[in-house]
């Protein structure tokens, strides 16, 4: 069975992230594992802490998912039009030391998904993401995308996805990633 790690970049416990992502674990194509993860427990990154206590071991453990991985969906919800703090700490942890930067993202398959209340879906938070990506070494798919926008109306109060067109659309994704992930297996 081959595993993908997707994590969600938001803390808030209704977050629509993290129900994107429990719905993706639902929609994998046959053979292929969504391992969803949470960036819970990560602290803020601190150089002096690092040198004091190395890397946590929250960090330490998602680390080890995401080499383990066949590759990395990212459900990055958008803050201010850009980026969540949260999520980008919760990275920059992950590449923490630098020289694991290849074993963790190096080459790594990663494609970027995310559900926000706006009209817009993550569009920004998306595209603000890329020169991080870059930096790391991952090898980003832009063969599909994934933007759900008005995302109250797309999941129901308890988090399921709701809405028939996005469940298609993220089906459709997942298979497409799947594929991309796999033909490039480290």
């Amino acid at each position: 069975m081959s595993r993908i790690v997707g994590i969600s970049g938001s803390l808030r416990r209704g977050s629509f992230n993290a129900a994107l992502l429990k719905a993706a674990t639902t929609l994998m194509p046959p053979g292929v594992a969504l391992d969803a993860r949470g960036i819970h427990g990560i602290p803020l990154y601190d150089a002096d802490a690092e040198a004091a206590d190395g890397v946590p071991p929250p960090v330490t453990a998602l680390k080890e998912a995401i080499a383990t991985a066949d590759g990395l969906v990212l459900a990055t919800p958008e803050y201010n039009n850009g980026i969540p703090g949260v999520f980008k700490n919760a990275i920059d942890w992950l590449s923490r030391p630098p020289e694991d930067i290849g074993r963790v993202f190096g080459g790594r398959p990663v494609a970027l998904i995310g559900a926000s209340p706006g009209g817009f879906g993550t569009i920004l938070s998306q595209a603000a993401w890329l020169p991080v990506l870059r930096t790391l070494g991952v090898e980003l798919w832009s063969g599909d995308r994934l933007y759900a926008s008005r995302a109250g109306s797309v999941f129901s109060p308890d988090g399921e996805l709701t809405d028939a067109n996005v469940r298609e659309q993220l089906r459709r994704f997942l298979a497409g990633f799947s594929a991309f992930a796999l033909a490039r297996k480290h």
